[in-house]
């Protein structure tokens, strides 16, 4: 096992749960995030604006709900900035530390009774500064309940 700073020799699935488990503060690992999978090569048959990216869900909690069993925003916008560093570390392929400049949520509909999925996708990866996208949804529908925009500082 590797040290939080140390990049390890490959960047895979347990790697990006390691990640998710050390590296995060303690109350964004209360939120219980998995990491489902991540892209960061073209699969074969892959859209010409194919971008390297993550997918989380963080699973229903009526500890997350706010009057009107209602998910919050704040666990919302949580789950999209985790996503979003699984997704640069994944286009990156390593642990590299960064910090998140901006981030811009824009809710669409209230989700309740149901985990909430996160696709997170890199736009630009660069030496200085990356750039992403997140579009969160319902597990129950699958339909969008926001869309996030985020730039990160690469440390």
């Amino acid at each position: 096992m590797t040290d939080n700073l140390t990049p390890p020799a490959t960047f895979d699935i347990e790697e990006a749960r390691r990640v998710l488990r050390e590296v995060f503060a303690p109350w964004v690992q209360d939120l219980d995030l998995s990491v489902v999978g991540f892209e960061y090569a073209p699969p074969a048959n892959a859209p010409a604006d194919w971008q390297p990216g993550a997918v989380l869900r963080m699973p229903f909690s009526e500890r997350l709900c706010r009057h009107g069993g209602i998910v919050c925003g704040q666990a919302l916008m949580a789950l999209a900035d985790t996503a979003m560093v699984i997704a640069v570390l994944a286009a990156n392929r390593g642990y590299r530390p960064m910090t998140t400049v901006d981030q811009t949520t824009h809710f669409m509909r209230p989700v309740a009774q149901s985990d909430v999925t996160a696709d997170a996708r890199v736009v630009r990866l660069g030496r200085t500064m990356s750039f992403g996208r997140v579009t969160l949804s319902s597990s129950a529908d699958n339909k969008p309940v926001a869309m996030v925009s985020s730039a990160f500082a690469m440390l």
